[in-house]
């Protein structure tokens, strides 16, 4: 196949108990990887990037996005992104499991990190 096509339960998992992710793909140009939290994660701190797009899509449960100065709740269906220099940073905001699809462009090695124990 000269594309790339992952079934519902396909993709490299990795994470431990309370992170559990699901990668993707992984291409020069992009990375993609399914996110899932638990009611325990406390969040990601805001941050800033300078070489890549940040971007989420909510597909179940909860989320309070930090994105410049504003917060911004999203349920399943919401999107999210952060361009180059931009401040973010998110928490599971509701009372389940948060799980986004969250993509990197270009592709800056997160799944990579991801797999570190």
């Amino acid at each position: 196949m000269d594309g790339i096509a992952v079934g519902p339960d396909g993709g490299e998992k990795v994470g431990g108990a309370s992170r559990q992710h699901r990668i993707l793909a992984e291409l020069p140009e992009f990375e993609v990887i399914e996110l899932r939290f638990g009611v325990d994660f406390e969040g990601v701190d805001p941050h800033v990037h300078d070489d890549h797009v940040d971007s989420f899509y909510v597909l179940d449960g909860q989320a309070e996005f930090t994105v410049g100065g504003d917060v911004f709740h999203a349920g399943p269906g919401s999107y999210v992104a952060a361009p180059i220099g931009v401040t973010h940073g998110f928490r599971n905001a509701g009372g389940g499991e948060l799980r986004l699809l969250n993509v990197h462009a270009p592709n800056v090695g997160f799944a990579r990190r991801l797999r570190r124990p």
